[in-house]
């Protein structure tokens, strides 16, 4: 067999059924058996020799490329591996779109709650997907993902797309869907996000409840704006002193609840008269987001729920009440827009009524040990978020030091 210098002229004058070989690169060469020549390379690989096919010649394999691929093949198998059974690998490899399904079906929605399973399906179908769905998932780069990361508009929404896309990865190569290799997500740098804490003070609290009296007995009043449809439809209006808004007695429950508990929301609203025990004060919760558990009950909220009627299964009742497939109310929103309106609350959302509770008892001096057990924390360092708010005894150092040298210099 001839061996040369390929050269693009020598490749462009081989006729049909020839074959050349490089003089540079051992079993490196190209072969014509039809219309275009193919650089093929010639190797033994695990005692057997083969014919490893490179690609026709033209963009993007010329001379030059195809022998430096030649070089890096030999190295490959050089290391132990058989480049003909990583290209198969590859053309069977599920792109990135059916590995989140598969995710998706056999990991988060067996293994995890159902809030968790559809947060996940929405993070994939929004965003997933619809940027690196169609890419072969063992091609993806850290290199894509930095670049889809760095242009997101939403940095937090971004942090939480590369989450889970690291968690799809870490999954996949447990399972072996994937051979082992670099998770692409896993070195991209989050955004820093900074914590975000709001606490109603004491005089927000009773504007708040003030506020769910008031729409849950004679209602919130509300203005027409002072629109041209307002005005047309003004008389189909109620008289001025009749324009209020109400809200259920479940909903205030439910606001009363979440305030005097620190309770999260679907625990309220997910929670069955069956795991109430208001002779020892407890509410046994079977599904919360840490799993298991049992919230201890104050004074307040056990008369609350002695005074509520017991209308169906869950304590709250929403709109199916009283019907053979009853349903938990789903959300807050509409009453809770309405009340923290009237109370003037701003940047004020129903989850800070948790952290409003864990600020009162850390204000209280209760141990941050205590005040995970109330919340239900299952990690501490969940509960150090409150440590801030503790009067300690630097607290109260500093407000000794400060009454002496305000007496020092004639204050007050």
């Amino acid at each position: 067999m001839p061996t040369v210098k390929l050269t693009k002229s020598a490749v462009d004058d081989l006729p049909t059924g020839g074959v050349l070989w490089d003089q540079a690169v051992r079993g490196f060469g190209v072969r014509r058996q039809s219309r275009d020549p193919v650089f093929v390379l010639k190797a033994r690989v695990n005692g057997r020799q083969r014919f490893l096919t490179i690609g026709r010649h033209g963009s993007p394999w010329t001379v030059d490329t195809a022998r430096n691929e030649a070089k890096r093949l030999l190295g490959e198998i050089a290391g132990g591996r058989d480049p003909a059974e990583r290209r198969a690998d590859e053309k069977s490899a599920p792109t990135v779109g059916q590995l989140a399904d598969d995710f998706l079906k056999e990991h988060a929605t067996a293994k995890r709650k159902a809030s968790t399973a559809d947060y996940y399906r929405m993070i994939v179908e929004t965003h997933i997907k619809p940027a690196f769905g169609h890419l072969k998932a063992n091609a993806l780069t850290s290199a894509e993902v930095e670049k889809w990361h760095a242009g997101a508009k939403r940095k937090p929404t971004a942090n939480r797309v590369v989450a889970v896309l690291s968690s799809i990865y870490s999954w996949a190569a447990k399972t072996k869907r994937l051979p082992d290799g670099p998770n692409p997500a896993r070195p991209v740098e989050r955004y820093r996000e900074e914590a975000r804490e709001r606490y109603l003070t004491s005089d927000e609290l009773a504007r708040l409840g003030d506020a769910i009296r008031e729409a849950e007995t004679v209602g919130t009043p509300w203005n027409v704006r002072e629109t041209t449809k307002a005005k047309a439809t003004a008389k189909h209006l109620p008289r001025e002193g009749n324009q209020r808004t109400k809200i259920a007695p479940a909903a205030a429950a439910a606001l009363r609840l979440l305030i005097l508990t620190g309770a999260r929301l679907r625990e309220i609203l997910h929670l069955e008269w069956r795991h109430v025990d208001l002779e020892r004060g407890i509410l046994f919760l079977p599904d919360s987001k840490t799993g298991r558990k049992a919230l201890v009950l104050n004074g307040a909220a056990v008369q609350l729920l002695t005074d509520l009627p017991r209308l169906g299964r869950y304590v709250i009742a929403g709109a199916s009440v009283g019907t053979e497939d009853e349903q938990p109310r789903s959300d807050l929103k509409r009453p809770w827009a309405l009340v923290a309106t009237r109370a003037r609350l701003e940047n004020v959302r129903l989850h800070d009524l948790r952290h409003t509770f864990a600020s009162v008892a850390a204000a209280a001096n209760i141990g941050l040990p205590v005040i995970g057990k109330l919340l239900g924390h299952s990690q501490t360092s969940t509960t150090e978020r409150y440590a801030h708010l503790a009067v300690d005894p630097v607290r109260a150092a500093t407000d000794l030091v400060g009454q002496k040298l305000a007496a020092a210099i004639g204050g007050r």
